[in-house]
């Protein structure tokens, strides 16, 4: 993601290609199907009215055969959803119940008068998570390890946070966790504080991003990557930013700061070994994190919760399990160890 703070603004129009006009019908249901990803079922949970009308999350889960009572929830980041198929599969063979939730307005979720990705409050997606918590305990698991990319990563320890010995889960896994802005210290200080305050008069106005198919490329197969998805659910290009996504996560990268040590479960936060700058694809997008500053989340995940672990991934990329072979096996050494020691 390659957000320009200060850069062309645009106006609170839709644009994402064009508004929807058609009837606002929610689809939901309360059963299991067969999923996109083979091997996987999915069901829809409505979420009820939003400011943007009807708005539903998704659960994915691959189950252990051995009936297992040991369950990993996976949120996705920014411009994503769940499609890692492998990851997954590493879980389930490692004795694990595997689950996975496409938060409002993201992937499987989205409906078509939703602006992709949109958000007021990062809280929001507590009740997402909350839903997929309730089923998986349904389900029968009784440990049970909560974890998030980027976004996500920041989502996860911001609702172990909040919600402190309440959170419902026994540990927290970050990859690549978006604790702060990849910005100079003037836009991350002065500039987005501003777009905050901004968001709370005119919240769906927009922020260009750049125009940069470097982390793209080196994720897609048909580029020089490793991996498919769909591309109209996580784009090569994102659209423009609402003022209310950065106030969001603007916001909650603040309060998760405030409230650090009220995080009561055993925390992981894993990031690269360096950062990546650049724009246009070459072959040093696939040897570290294009899109945030692997040494402020160094230093902001050293603040995190009361019993922590910080490690760093060497030549991961932004999302470390889609890093190449070796590296993508050091990061799940990383968190199979670290839910055997917690």
């Amino acid at each position: 993601m390659m957000l320009i703070l200060g850069g062309a603004f645009a106006s609170g129009e839709w644009h994402f290609p064009e508004k929807y006009t058609g009837p606002i019908t929610p689809t939901t249901d309360t059963t299991w199907h067969p999923d996109i990803l083979e091997g996987y079922e999915a069901r829809y949970v409505n979420q009820g009215n939003a400011f943007d009308g009807p708005c539903r999350s998704t659960i994915v889960r691959k189950l252990n055969p051995n009936k297992s009572r040991k369950a990993f929830l996976y949120v996705h980041g920014f411009n994503d959803y769940f499609f890692q198929k492998e990851m997954g599969e590493r879980f389930v063979d490692s004795g694990f119940n595997f689950y996975a939730v496409d938060l409002r307005r993201y992937g499987r979720s989205w409906e078509p008068w939703q602006y992709p990705f949109n958000v007021r409050k990062q809280t929001e997606y507590f009740n997402d998570i909350d839903s997929a918590l309730a089923q998986i305990r349904r389900d029968g698991n009784t440990d049970i390890t909560l974890g998030g990319h980027s976004t996500g990563g920041l989502t996860v320890a911001y609702f172990g946070a909040l919600k402190g010995a309440r959170c419902g889960v026994n540990r927290i896994v970050t990859d690549s966790p978006f604790l702060e802005w990849n910005f100079p210290a003037a836009m991350r200080n002065v500039g987005a504080p501003i777009i905050e305050g901004l968001a709370k008069i005119t919240p769906n106005a927009k922020i260009k991003q750049g125009h940069c198919d470097g982390y793209s490329y080196s994720l897609l197969k048909e580029y020089d990557g490793e991996w498919t998805y769909n591309t109209d659910w996580k784009m090569i290009y994102s659209p423009p930013v609402t003022f209310s996504w950065v106030g969001a996560i603007n916001h909650a990268q603040s309060e998760l700061m405030k409230k650090a040590d009220h995080i009561t479960v055993p925390i992981l936060v894993m990031h690269s070994s360096r950062k990546i700058d650049g724009c246009n694809y070459t072959p040093e997008f696939k040897t570290g994190d294009a899109v945030l500053d692997p040494a402020m989340l160094q230093k902001r995940g050293m603040k995190l919760g009361k019993v922590r672990e910080v490690v760093t991934i060497d030549s991961g990329i932004h999302d470390l399990i889609l890093s190449l072979k070796p590296h993508r096996e050091a990061a799940y050494d990383t968190i199979f160890s670290f839910i055997r020691r917690h």
